[in-house]
């Protein structure tokens, strides 16, 4: 009994933890070259409302959906989508050098506010909740042979979607390009200090226009992940409202992950296993907890890190020196 409560936990925890881990990734991103993005919650909503969209149109269009075309229109319509925010982001913080922190709480609201539209509009049902039965399975389909020929250890590690292993894979690459790479070095140089970089023959503009469009471009695609693994292929209005807390969570998983992308993957891990406690934790202890206290979990967590991680003064465990500041080349 023990032992199936841990693994149900398990398994409810890492999918959870991919698809913040895939956001934040994008997040992180943005911020290592000095773009602090609170849009992100808006951007992810509309990644995961466009991908959805068109995945569930190509899927009632057909009589039997191609696996192929199924992957390339749900995630490169989220992705292309989520970008085009990251580019409308990055021509008012960087061109027109307007506040990041303004431009990315209005681009949260106006992506929650597009998503909600776009649901009704394309979706055409008054609840706004259907299902994409064709897209869920290629989504949560198992690997051939290590899912269910390893006993527990098959249980553990490869009961999981391929949207899992593409995020450790992507956390792991954008770690050898920030810290192995000449361009990786280049973008932190831009997030560091600018002017220097900008003297040094760096485009600063061109460094936070990718860096922002690609990171947002994940972020998108970690809402449609989100909607495939966590939301079982279904897709409400409703769930705008959880995508946005998502994103805010994914934002402070940056912060907890002290801006390195490899804690990204036990970060996110903490954050998958507090957020299903409310259901697993009181069984295994033979306890009776208020539900909704336990579900209050993650989020307290979150203000403990943002605490910790502001009275820890190493200068490795902070954030970019320039994050959050407009670039003016003329005070250089």
């Amino acid at each position: 009994m023990i032992w199936t409560n841990i693994l149900g936990w398990v398994q409810q925890a890492v999918p959870f933890a991919a698809f913040l881990a895939l956001a934040a990734l994008g997040e992180l991103l943005t911020e290592k070259a000095g773009s602090l993005n609170l849009g992100t919650p808006g951007t992810m909503c509309v990644g995961a409302s466009a991908g959805f969209i068109t995945v569930y149109s190509y899927c009632n269009a057909v009589e039997e959906p191609s696996v192929v075309l199924i992957l390339l229109i749900s995630l490169g319509s989220s992705f292309l989508a989520a970008m085009l925010i990251g580019l409308i982001y990055s021509f008012f913080t960087v061109s027109l050098r307007i506040n990041q922190n303004v431009v990315g709480l209005v681009l949260t609201i106006f992506g929650c506010g597009l998503a909600e539209f776009l649901s009704y509009y394309f979706v055409k049902s008054e609840s706004g909740n259907v299902r994409c039965e064709a897209a869920f399975r290629v989504f949560t389909a198992k690997i051939p042979f290590l899912s269910d020929k390893l006993g527990w250890f098959s249980d553990l590690f490869f009961r999981y979607g391929f949207m899992l292993y593409v995020t450790i894979g992507a956390v792991i690459l954008l770690s050898l390009f920030l810290y192995h790479t000449r361009a990786g070095l280049h973008l932190r140089a831009v997030g560091e200090n600018p002017g220097t970089a900008d003297a040094a023959g760096i485009s600063v503009t061109k460094y936070r226009y990718l860096a922002s469009s690609l990171g947002a471009g994940l972020v998108g695609m970690a809402g449609l992940f989100c909607v495939m693994e966590f939301k079982s292929g279904a897709w409400s209005t409703a769930d705008v409202y959880t995508l946005e807390a998502f994103g805010w969570l994914a934002v402070a998983l940056v912060i907890f992950a002290l801006w390195k992308p490899l804690n990204l993957l036990w970060g996110s891990l903490i954050f998958g296993f507090c957020y299903w406690a409310y259901v697993y934790l009181p069984q295994l202890l033979g306890i009776t907890v208020s539900t909704d206290l336990m579900r209050m979990l993650p989020y307290v967590i979150t203000i403990l890190v943002l605490i910790l991680v502001n009275l820890r003064r190493h200068k490795g465990d902070q954030g970019p020196a320039a994050l959050g500041l407009s670039y003016f080349r003329e005070e250089r």
